[in-house]
């Protein structure tokens, strides 16, 4: 355990794994969850929230601070909804509440199925469930796509395509098949490689079980950005709240809104939580 400005680093081990996550705050158990992204992207709105919560952060495995056995060992939604059961069982148990983005709202609706019980609310931002969509199929085939570009043109041309197909805006010269940038090396090299190779197919295939969330506990809000009109988390949000029978909440900014205009995101977090906004 390292502790540094009041921020708690610790570590646990989970088959497989031995997983990096960090404390900060005091107040409720607030865990806030991404894949790929790690904790570090999530410090502002983490540092937000530790106002009036206990704040739980971590690095997905496989990625910063939390290394594999077996790099190239799977890393499901259903692997990582039992990794983040750990961590909460590790601070005393539940019921939480989990703000999970992108990657990390899928593992969020995979706890909750998994483990009944251990989230309060669940906040699941912008879930990139491509199989709930008409065009399913499609959508397969477009990551499929991406893979390849992937091995065949390495990270910054499969990351262009990756971003495209997601619908961001990109400058010229960025779009499939763009070079130029150097390639990842080292551990970034094996983070990419991870998510290429084992993350997205896992997480934009994952179905969740409807019938689990007709019979759970845990209040369901699924969050998308009032600026991600454009992006393809914005249909895919609109079906799991529609396959799942759970609220749909707006958000400020986009896909990544809770990385800036962190206190205004908070406020929003909280409001949704049915907790009283920050003075801040």
């Amino acid at each position: 355990m390292t502790i540094t400005d009041g921020l708690v680093s610790r570590s646990i081990d989970v088959p497989g794994a031995r997983l990096h996550y960090e404390v900060r705050g005091a107040g409720p158990l607030l865990f806030l969850v991404g894949s790929p992204m790690a904790a570090a992207e999530f410090a502002a709105i983490a540092d937000a929230m530790a106002t009036d919560h206990t704040v739980v952060t971590y690095d997905p495995r496989g990625y910063a601070g939390s290394p594999m056995d077996d790099p190239d060992g799977p890393s499901t939604p259903d692997i990582r909804a039992d990794d983040v059961a750990a961590i909460i069982d590790a601070m005393g148990g539940g019921p939480v509440d989990l703000f999970g983005s992108s990657g990390g709202a899928v593992t969020g609706l995979a706890l909750v199925t998994r483990h009944p019980g251990t989230v309060r609310t669940l906040v699941a931002h912008e879930p990139p469930l491509t199989e709930l969509l008409p065009d399913a199929a499609e959508q397969r085939a477009a990551t499929e796509a991406v893979i390849a570009t992937y091995h065949r043109d390495g990270f910054q041309a499969a990351w262009g395509h990756f971003m495209a197909n997601a619908g961001f805006d990109l400058p010229d010269g960025d779009g499939p098949g763009a070079q130029g940038a150097p390639e990842p090396t080292g551990d970034q090299a094996a983070e990419s490689a991870r998510f290429f190779l084992h993350d997205l197919s896992s997480t934009t295939q994952y179905v969740p079980d409807a019938e689990a969330f007709r019979s759970t506990s845990t209040r369901v809000v699924i969050g998308l950005g009032v600026d991600s009109g454009g992006l393809l988390t914005t249909p895919t949000s609109r079906a799991t709240a529609e396959a799942i029978g759970a609220e749909l909440a707006e958000f400020p900014g986009d896909h990544g809104g809770f990385m800036g205009g962190s206190h205004v995101f908070a406020d929003r977090l909280r409001d949704v939580l049915g907790q009283p906004t920050s003075t801040a």
